[in-house]
């Protein structure tokens, strides 16, 4: 099978490339990415020399680039994206140009493509947040930040191309994902460091907001499944049940690294941060998939990993990157 998966020097990306690549003997894959913030190649420098791999740098909002790699493609899953929701706040243009213009080009590309399958890696900061109970793929979006915002409309995008067009494609959104090649900016990347660094550990807030965590091995492979099994025009919500406080996740890194819990800061809040995520995947379980990964275990697999990976880090966790409040920076 021949993919073209954009997004795939970044975190998820260059680990669903290495994934494809070891379960899959006959796959092909070419790699688009534009190399911005949360991109490094250095997540997939152990397969840049494997034949079946190859890596174009370039935008997907180009169009003749996109058109010319679409030639000779089965699939295309869209990773691609600005992510970063501090990021999003400081500065909002470059999310709606890669997230949402990005995605229209894409499609614009698959369109005239016969036979590709498109698989949309979306969110679920797109439902927005819920009090109680778990929203379902039937429930309206209701993002709260640019970046949110800006995948949401690229799922109206990928669903009105299905109906009006026929694409076959479908949406994807996932909880929050950790586990090897995250970029320093992320939560659970930052703990670590700044614990590995005994620096202060910022918290947001009170640290009460709640976030459903998966390793993003059981990611992949939820996309993979979907890849044979999932449906044209449906969405599918990918999550574990692992739903805890933003403060109980620190409290667990710094048990497991030996680090007291004083070095615990709480700091100025973003705005708009909603208080807890919570998706219903029974839809995906009923094709055959469940979490393989449980958290302790994975979340001691990635602090282990970042500790022994310093090379991997050390060059991207500057100041900037690691700051308390990087929503208060520009960027």
């Amino acid at each position: 099978m021949r993919f073209l998966i954009t997004g795939g020097l970044g975190f998820i990306g260059s680990n669903f490339v290495r994934y494809i690549l070891s379960t899959n003997r006959d796959a092909r894959v070419v790699n688009l990415d534009n190399m911005s913030i949360g991109s490094n190649p250095a997540n997939l420098n152990d397969i840049e020399k494997d034949r079946r791999y190859k890596f174009v740098k370039g935008d997907i909002a180009h169009p003749k680039l996109v058109s010319r790699l679409m030639r000779d493609v089965d699939v295309l899953v869209n990773f691609a994206a600005e992510t970063h929701v501090d990021r999003s706040i400081s500065n909002p243009q470059p999310f709606l140009k890669s997230n949402t213009i990005g995605t229209f080009n894409l499609l614009e590309q698959a369109r005239r493509s016969k036979g590709v399958k498109f698989v949309h890696i979306s969110t679920d900061e797109v439902y927005g947040a819920i009090a109680k109970g778990s929203f379902k793929e039937s429930d309206p979006t209701n993002p709260s930040s640019p970046y949110s915002a800006s995948k949401a409309a690229a799922d109206m995008l990928v669903l009105a191309y299905c109906r009006t067009y026929g694409l076959d494609a479908l949406v994807t959104r996932c909880t929050n994902n950790f586990g090897p090649y995250q970029h320093p900016e992320k939560f659970i990347p930052k703990t670590v460091l700044r614990a590995l660094s005994n620096l202060p550990v910022p918290v947001y807030g009170t640290g009460k907001n709640i976030r459903d965590w998966i390793y993003v091995m059981d990611h992949c492979e939820a996309v993979d499944l979907l890849l044979r099994k999932g449906r044209q025009g449906e969405i599918y919500n990918i999550s574990t049940g692992n739903e805890l406080e933003n403060l109980e996740v620190v409290k667990r890194i710094l048990r497991l690294m030996g680090k007291s819990e004083d070095i615990i800061t709480f700091v100025r809040d973003r705005p708009g941060h909603d208080f807890r995520y919570s998706l219903d995947s029974s839809k995906l379980e009923r094709l055959g998939w469940k979490p393989r990964h449980g958290f302790r275990a994975a979340l001691e697999q990635t602090i282990k990993w970042y500790t022994q990976n310093r090379w991997w880090w050390k060059p991207i966790a500057t100041k900037k990157v690691l700051h308390p409040t990087p929503w208060e920076l520009r960027w």
